[in-house]
């Protein structure tokens, strides 16, 4: 079966390299993919957003030449923008939902609403459209926030205040100066939590359920979780913050209501639901929702899986989900990003990068593309603020990091910089 993946970020590089190793995959397309996706499949220059008319023909007329037999989106614009049920009319193969089902993420609401209606566990919140009544409330309200773009911002658009002046100019940033755009027509604030934050993502066919590995990401962009909120820096999985009792709890509490919930509003979920969540003195709470793999936790969760990821997918979309089974790498991998210099403000494009065959050499160690693209001379150079995500497996989650960190080492690129210390709020427990 030929496949077909919506992206070009280092999540789809990881999904094409998994999926490539199913016995039952041929040929994998790319729309547009990067520098690295180029070497395990073909790269197709094809505007995939906004989701117009125009774009769902081209995509279905590329399906029918390349005999696509199942469409992956990676992406959570193209989600929000109803590309999955689009797709799905021309008669495809969709793993992703439709856009009732991306509202969980596009709509940080809507998803409030749903979690009340739903008894899930979450931080209380209120929801503003006009920013002076949003002013007016984060200056009288004496307790810590987080203010949040309503809308999809790149994962940049959460801002953790510890006062009311912090959250003052958060307001302002998000619905005066729009510094995320049309995101920012609504702004959430809510109570800031405490705690330890993991990610739990789970496969969903409409109506049955299979999580995956627990994972923990790191989103600042500074050593020691200091600095702006960026795509995320970096992740590991498994992480000993959840066991097995706490999976069930939170399999019981959150993903199995949110699935049903979904259901009584009309919307037949398939593909990846991904919960962030705190883990509070109080008990676990919902953060945010995401509608597709995280990036970069899907990159160690990819090296880690043992199985058919092109089964899985099928499975999903096609209502077959309970028939399927995975089991797991017994190691941690740890995912390391190297961005470029100024990410996530502004940065340069076009470094030539060095060192990517000598770093896939090491033991244990797995190099996925992100922010990359082929110049003229076919050099691999920097297009992004993320530019790649070094995995590397270990016994621990130590051996696992300094691994990848010495991966990390050996790549160049006029600017690189990552964080050396991801995992270390566990390992550090704080």
């Amino acid at each position: 079966m030929n496949v077909l993946i919506i992206g070009s970020g280092g999540r789809e590089h990881a999904l094409g390299w998994k999926l490539k190793q199913s016995k039952r995959c041929g040929k994998i397309v790319f729309a547009p993919g990067n520098a690295g996706t180029a070497a395990i499949g073909k790269n197709v220059d094809l505007a995939v957003e906004p989701v117009t008319q125009k774009v769902v023909d081209d995509i279905a007329h590329l399906c029918r030449h390349e005999k696509i037999g199942l469409v992956v989106i990676g992406p959570e614009d193209p989600l929000s923008q109803g590309l999955a049920d689009k797709l799905v009319k021309e008669g495809l193969k969709v793993f992703g939902p439709v856009a009732d089902g991306a509202r969980l993420e596009a709509d940080k609401a809507w998803a409030k609403q749903l979690m009340r209606g739903a008894l899930i566990p979450t931080a209380e919140a209120r929801t503003f459209e006009d920013a002076e009544a949003a002013l007016n409330y984060v200056r009288n309200h004496e307790t810590p926030v987080v203010v949040k773009a309503a809308g999809l911002a790149k994962g940049k658009g959460v801002i953790v205040c510890d006062d009311a002046a912090e959250a003052e100019a958060a307001v302002k940033r998000v619905m005066v100066d729009r510094e995320f755009g049309e995101a920012g027509d609504i702004c959430v604030i809510e109570e800031r939590l405490t705690g330890q934050e993991v990610s739990i993502l789970a496969l969903v066919d409409g109506r049955d359920i299979y999580v995956l590995e627990p994972s923990q990401d790191h989103k600042q962009v500074g050593e020691g979780d200091t600095g702006p909120n960026t795509g995320g820096m970096g992740a590991y999985t498994p992480t000993p913050l959840v066991n097995d009792k706490l999976m069930r709890q939170i399999e019981r509490e959150v993903l199995v209501p949110t699935v049903d919930a979904l259901r009584r509003e009309g919307v037949d979920f398939k593909g990846v639901l991904y919960a962030g969540l705190m883990l509070t003195p109080g008990g676990i709470k919902v953060l945010e929702f995401n509608v597709r793999f995280g990036d970069p936790e899907c990159q160690p969760l990819m090296v880690r899986m043992k199985g058919d990821l092109l089964q899985l997918m099928l499975a999903c979309a096609e209502g077959k989900l309970a028939e399927t089974s995975l089991s797991w790498d017994k190691r941690v991998a740890c995912c390391v990003v190297m961005c470029s210099g100024g990410y996530p403000g502004a940065y340069e494009k076009g470094k030539v990068i060095t060192g990517l065959d000598a770093a896939a050499e090491l033991d244990d160690v797995f190099v996925f593309h992100a922010g990359t693209k082929l110049d003229a001379e076919g050099n691999v150079v920097t297009h992004g603020g993320r530019v790649l995500n070094i995995v590397a497996l270990g016994d621990d989650l130590v051996e696992a990091r300094d691994k990848a960190n010495a991966a990390c080492e050996v790549i160049k690129f006029g600017g690189a910089f990552y964080r050396h210390d991801i995992g270390d709020r566990v390992l550090k427990n704080v």
